[in-house]
């Protein structure tokens, strides 16, 4: 892995520009679709936060078959489609005029983008060597934040105009911006479907280890609306800190993010380093809660310093996590069914994205430190049973410990067999 943050030229550099494309869509569209379904559509908040419930638990719910399909029909092609069906579904908002019509819409937004993420990583591990995924996952999330930030900034512009017009220009800037991105995926080289073993009607569900790996990794998720959703109410309810803090502190972890994710992700080679990280992570999240309830009842200055240190923890705890999480959900996976252990490996995400506002608004703002405390108390204990759980979903044959896993590396170095320039990812 180099220290650059643009991939070498090739497949890796299409797959990067195809996450840059869809993501300042995606900025433009997250910073002003409450505004839009609410001020514009006439939406009441309660029925648009229902409606994008629903949607999110379909979409979690259909990952799973999408990226079983692009197991067998091909990642490449099902990527286009379900980007092409993204963009379909991201310009059906524009003429949403009632409450049903905005829950179809939205489940179908929400399922073509569960299935492309699916899709994606299963395009990703027929292109790359397992050695440089999590490198490659990496550039991409850096992308990813750069792209978002870009889309941030257009967004804004329209909530200032704050005309039905400057909506709308967002709306379809995202719907374009998914268009392109399927024009890039169909550059890529064609990576075959494999005929998936038989495995139950179930799938990945019958591999309970997976399953526990996802599930605690769900637990580490929780923390994904922190920065949007917790801290925001935290500073504004709890803190004498200024409300401008919201914005820099989001600037902040969105920067630190596009400087430090691909160096963070640098030592992360095999079970034994990404379960390491993971570990460790939750041991940096729970001093980051720490620091951040010692901001309640201070001076404004006090709190200020608090929460910026704080916010620098989690950002690092953050990049920690999702690393080593990349590694295990792709090491864990069978060579054959990586689209569909994508998909269930992504409703984390989803479930996160549902339950973390719940979560975090009743530890955060009704409990207070103790909140913030057990917060941190449940990601350490989360990342330590991620050890066990992931030996057990390695199997008997397959050697996880510290010492077998260092070894094992630097002997594949030497060998040439970890190549450390990063490849792509989705």
């Amino acid at each position: 892995m180099t220290n650059s943050l643009v991939p070498p030229a090739g497949p890796q550099r299409t797959l990067a520009l195809a996450q840059l494309t869809n993501s300042v869509g995606d900025g433009a569209y997250y910073v002003t679709s409450a505004l839009y379904f609410t001020h514009v559509v006439g939406l009441a908040p309660a029925r648009v936060g229902l409606g994008l419930t629903l949607a999110w638990a379909v979409g979690s719910l259909v990952g799973v078959p999408l990226g079983r399909l692009a197991d067998r029909r091909g990642p490449r092609g099902t990527a286009v489609l379900l980007a092409l069906a993204t963009g379909l579904a991201v310009a059906s908002f524009l003429v949403v005029r009632g409450f049903v019509p905005f829950v179809i819409a939205a489940c179908a937004y929400a399922s073509a983008q569960s299935g492309l993420a699916a899709a994606r990583q299963a395009l990703l591990a027929g292109l790359v060597s397992a050695g440089e995924r999590t490198g490659l996952l990496a550039h991409l999330q850096s992308t990813l934040n750069a792209g978002l930030a870009v889309g941030a900034g257009l967004g804004g512009l329209a909530l200032r105009a704050g005309t039905r017009s400057a909506y709308l220009g967002v709306f379809a800037l995202d719907a374009l911006s998914f268009l392109l991105c399927a024009g890039l995926l169909l550059r890529l080289p064609s990576v075959r479907g494999v005929q998936v073993r038989k495995a139950g009607g179930l799938g990945v569900l019958r591999d309970r280890p997976y399953v526990v790996v996802t599930l605690l990794n769900t637990v580490l998720l929780l923390r994904m609306p922190l920065l949007s959703l917790g801290l925001p109410l935290w500073i504004a309810e709890r803190t004498d800190a200024p409300t401008w803090l919201v914005s820099a502190l989001f600037v902040l972890n969105t920067g630190a993010v596009m400087a430090f994710q691909v160096r963070t992700a640098r030592g992360i080679t095999g079970l034994a380093s990404a379960t390491r990280a993971v570990r460790r992570s939750g041991w940096i999240m729970l001093a980051a809660c720490a620091v951040f309830a010692l901001s309640a009842g201070a001076s404004p200055w006090v709190a200020v310093g608090a929460l910026v240190v704080g916010a620098v923890l989690q950002v690092a705890a953050e990049m920690g996590q999702s690393a080593g999480s990349w590694q295990l959900s792709f090491d864990l996976a069978p060579a054959d069914r990586v689209g569909e252990y994508q998909g269930f490996f992504g409703t984390g995400v989803t479930v996160a994205r549902t339950m973390g506002p719940l979560v975090l608004t009743s530890l955060l703002l009704e409990w207070g430190t103790p909140g913030w405390l057990l917060l941190g108390g449940a990601t350490v204990v989360a990342s330590y049973a991620m050890g066990p759980a992931v030996r057990r979903a390695a199997g008997a044959g397959r050697e996880t410990d510290e010492e077998t896993d260092e070894e094992s590396d630097a002997e594949s170095d030497a060998a040439g067999g970890v190549n450390r320039q990063p490849a792509l990812a989705g």
